[in-house]
């Protein structure tokens, strides 16, 4: 059965830092597109940042720009969102999401960034 497991998750302030993980089972982890979502209360979820299989492309939302930096490695089979300077409207619950010909969703990490 495939597993998608993220940590990481916590309370910070404002400025602070997080760095999430993501590990899943998939026998072919490295054919896989990688991607982080984020849903925050009464928000739809949305896209925060997406890695090729071979990690040579990343992609990012304009609102996590030169603040959040996605990561893989595929022999430890776990992609990371590193972030930096995190602020009030990051906190949500955060996604991994595993992409080839089918589609897995972890069940999420919350992140809250308060004072």
């Amino acid at each position: 059965q495939v597993q998608v497991v993220e940590s990481g998750g916590g309370l910070v302030q404002p400025g602070g830092s997080l760095r999430l993980s993501c590990v899943a089972s998939l026998f072919s982890f490295g054919s896989y597109t990688m991607s982080w979502y984020r849903q925050a209360p009464g928000k739809e979820r949305e896209l925060v940042a997406s890695i090729s299989n071979a990690g040579d492309s990343t992609n990012y939302a304009d609102s996590v720009k030169g603040r959040f930096t996605i990561s893989r490695d595929n022999a430890k089979n776990t992609v990371y969102l590193q972030m930096n300077s995190l602020k009030l409207e990051d906190t949500a619950v955060y996604y991994c999401k595993a992409a080839w010909f089918r589609i897995y969703w972890g069940q999420g990490t919350q992140v809250t960034v308060s004072s």
